[in-house]
């Protein structure tokens, strides 16, 4: 069975989208008020925890960021590059239909990324201690490797949120959404509302209509029942992904983007896909044959200083 670890689900082309009709449920509008768990939750937790141990015991889910096994050529880095940064899983605005397969335009932020973590109500305060300083210390490696400005901040300031709750927040989690996004579509309510349960984690990326590849606002979920290995896979890579790293591709080791969950946190392949995506020798919006001769001179200086 494929397992999706995580994904990032189709570019918007407008922060505030024409509002739709539509009446919210009551498990939308108020709070299960009963205490604990509840056995829709202990099961996903269960469930999680039985994958995570699946994964770790067939040597899966590493976290060396790579090695002498994982050789990476500049062409290689190029051609991951390429199918990671031009290329959709799923179709922009789509929901969960995929993509047509036709490269875009290069995406990623023109503006100071502002990251905060907001934790669903079921979520247990030493949880939230320890994922906070997850998060931060993650942030910061985001922002060195990468020479964008990317911060911690708080969710007011925030233009990336890091919803981390589980199926007992799931009105709280519908709220925080349309706050974030006025008048997001049902497609995009129903991506949070319905999650499969292979689907571990999302990142939903908004631009404006403007300029439709430059990121303006983010909203990733991450499940509060994961167990400690998997909430921390999916920081790494939904917020990597958020900042414009947006496909997957069975070919690129060592790598989070890629579905074989073979690694479960940011290597050093994924650390020079970065340096690429936000070297200033590419521009926003720029095709894949324009970019291509510097993606792959950029390749050949980034595989000599990695491997």
């Amino acid at each position: 069975m494929v397992r999706l670890r995580g994904l990032i689900v189709g570019l918007a082309v407008t922060l505030v989208a024409a509002c739709e009709s539509y009446a919210p449920s009551p498990r939308e509008t108020a709070p299960d008020p009963a205490p604990g768990p509840s056995p829709r939750s202990e099961a996903l937790h269960s469930y999680y925890v039985g994958v995570q141990s699946d994964l770790l015991a067939r040597g899966l889910l590493r976290t060396d960021g790579g090695g002498p096994d994982t050789p990476v050529t500049p062409a290689m880095l190029a051609a991951n590059f390429e199918r990671i940064a031009f290329y959709d899983e799923y179709a922009r605005g789509g929901g969960l239909r995929r993509s047509t397969g036709v490269a875009g335009g290069l995406r990623r932020w023109d503006g100071p990324v502002r990251i905060a973590v907001e934790f669903g109500a079921s979520v247990p305060q030493d949880t939230r201690q320890k994922d906070t300083e997850t998060v931060q210390s993650y942030v910061t490696r985001l922002a060195r490797i990468s020479g964008h400005p990317i911060t911690n901040t708080s969710p007011r300031r925030a233009n990336f949120h890091v919803l981390v709750m589980g199926a007992d927040d799931r009105a709280e989690m519908i709220a925080r959404v349309r706050d974030i996004i006025p008048g997001a579509s049902r497609s995009t309510l129903n991506l949070f509302r319905n999650t499969p349960r292979e689907i571990h984690c999302l990142v939903v990326a908004f631009s404006d209509e403007q300029k439709t590849n430059a990121y303006r606002t983010a909203v990733a979920m991450v499940r509060a029942e994961h167990p400690d290995l998997m909430r921390k896979s999916c920081y790494h890579e939904e917020i990597a992904q958020g900042l414009g790293l947006a496909n997957d591709s069975p070919d690129a080791r060592p790598s989070i983007f890629n579905d074989d969950d073979e690694f479960a946190l940011l290597t050093s392949h994924d650390e020079a896909l970065l340096k690429i995506l936000y070297n200033p020798r590419l521009s926003i919006g720029m095709s894949l044959e324009a970019a291509r001769p510097t993606i792959k001179s950029l390749a050949r200086e980034l595989a000599g200083r990695y491997y």
